[in-house]
């Protein structure tokens, strides 16, 4: 088989650049003569368009011929995900291919390894393993039958759980006829960070599918479970590696906390709130799953009077509902409004500020600081009151006074205070202020045990 990184190896061009928060961005040109173009581009998370192709600078010149339309046959493997910043790239590629005898294969990040690991031993057999593997969960969701018969008859899920994993993945397991008993938990740190020791021995326990659940940004003490680790466990095994980033996923955004979701572009699907950080009305969540296949196969919808255009996306083949308002509305607005500098100084500001709070706090003997603060949450505990009366007459004094609201968890068994500090528009000053009430208010509340 002809192989053009052989025959044409000057015109083989690499660049990689490194998203916030994300994988590599490949941008990779093969010349490869008139019988054979390929143009391999990937745009992850947080990377659009602009960076893919500085990325690439090294092929402006096949970027050319795309848009001259000279008559040259192109074969053009992309791989994006459009739900997270592939779209624009996917459009770009499209419009500079209208008029040409161009086939345009769209693969999804899951498959770059793979692909550009082939790559070097032929391109033909690369492209070939890439639509394989594209195929790989539709054939298995048919082979089971599961559109047709749902979990009935299907091998048992087991679903491995950090210890301190979020409520809302309970009730999830229950919506979707697991149930939480196949909900297994997995052992934590002091912190409350999975154990990937304790995570690859349930792995080798079981057999059959196998979802895991990590937490970036754990809900009391912010905490990160080490996503590497994780997800090197989670491939080991062939388990999908779901991430729960509530609010750490927003961490990615910015340089001084990136570190915390090193490996978060491993996993398999990720979901996040805009309406915690980044401000907008409730209700406002949302997933990203690395292969877009597996998603349509789960939430498509077709029949005969939806007459969806090829390259047009539509909502309905994502989510659940088959006609809803444009909640996506408020978080573009927001993220056209803040910039990616403005996302990131409004994180930073947060976590900040949390700090703060959490040295005033840790300064008074009468309150006792239970976590690091690794982004923006901040809990504390009062001394000796394992009952938790002072906690709950603290809370209620703290919120009957007005100055800041927040509430109480219990945490590795201890009744706690927890401040989570998210808003756009809290000062400093609106920190020792609240500190100053919050302190004031366990005094009163422990003044009458």
């Amino acid at each position: 088989m002809h192989n053009p990184l052989r025959s044409e190896a000057d015109a083989f061009r690499m660049a990689m650049t490194v998203g916030a928060g994300a994988a590599a961005v490949i941008a990779l040109s093969l010349l490869a003569g008139p019988e054979f173009g390929v143009v391999l581009a990937a745009a992850l998370i947080g990377v659009g368009i602009g960076s893919a192709w500085r990325a690439s600078r090294g092929s402006e010149p096949h970027k050319a011929e795309i848009a001259r339309g000279d008559g040259r046959a192109h074969r053009i493997l992309v791989v994006a995900n459009e739900t997270v910043g592939g779209g624009a790239l996917l459009d770009e590629i499209r419009n500079r291919s209208k008029g040409r005898d161009t086939e345009i294969l769209v693969v999804t990040p899951a498959l770059v390894g793979s692909a550009v690991k082939a790559w070097a031993s032929d391109v033909d057999d690369a492209i070939e393993a890439a639509r394989r593997r594209q195929a790989d969960s539709v054939r298995a969701i048919e082979a089971l039958g599961l559109k047709a018969r749902g979990l009935q008859g299907a091998p048992p899920v087991r679903v491995l759980v950090g210890e301190h994993a979020h409520a809302t993945i309970f009730v999830a397991l229950r919506m979707l006829g697991l149930g939480t008993d196949n909900a297994i938990p997995v052992g934590a740190d002091d912190a409350g960070r999975m154990k990937p020791d304790r995570l690859a021995a349930e792995l080798e326990r079981g057999e059959g599918p196998v979802i895991v659940c990590a937490q970036a940004g754990e809900v009391n003490t912010g905490c990160f479970d080490p996503l590497d680790e994780v997800a090197s466990a989670c491939e080991a095994h062939g388990a999908w590696l779901h991430v729960d980033g509530a609010i750490g996923l927003w961490a990615a955004a910015t340089p001084s906390l990136a570190h915390l979701t090193r490996g978060l572009e491993r996993a398999d699907s990720w979901s996040t709130d805009a309406h915690k950080w980044l401000n907008v009305p409730y209700d406002c969540g949302f997933v990203a799953a690395a292969d877009q296949s597996a998603l349509r196969g789960a939430m498509g919808l077709s029949a005969a009077y939806l007459t969806a255009a090829t390259d047009a996306r539509d909502s309905y083949e994502y989510v659940p509902e088959s006609s809803r308002r444009a909640r996506g509305f408020a978080l573009y607005a927001a993220l056209r409004s803040l910039g990616r500098r403005g996302v990131a100084e409004l994180v930073e500001r947060c976590c900040e500020l949390a700090r703060l709070m959490a040295a005033e706090l840790d300064a008074d003997p009468s309150l006792e600081l239970l976590n690091d603060v690794a982004i923006n949450q901040v809990l504390v505990a009062i001394p000796d009151d394992a009952s938790g009366d002072a906690t709950a007459e603290a809370i209620a004094r703290i919120q009957e006074d007005g100055t800041c609201w927040l509430a109480g968890t219990t945490w590795r068994g201890r009744p706690a205070i927890r401040v989570s500090i998210s808003n756009w528009r809290t000062s400093e000053d609106d920190v020792r202020r609240s500190a100053g009430v919050i302190r004031r208010c366990v005094e009163e509340a422990t003044a009458r045990r």
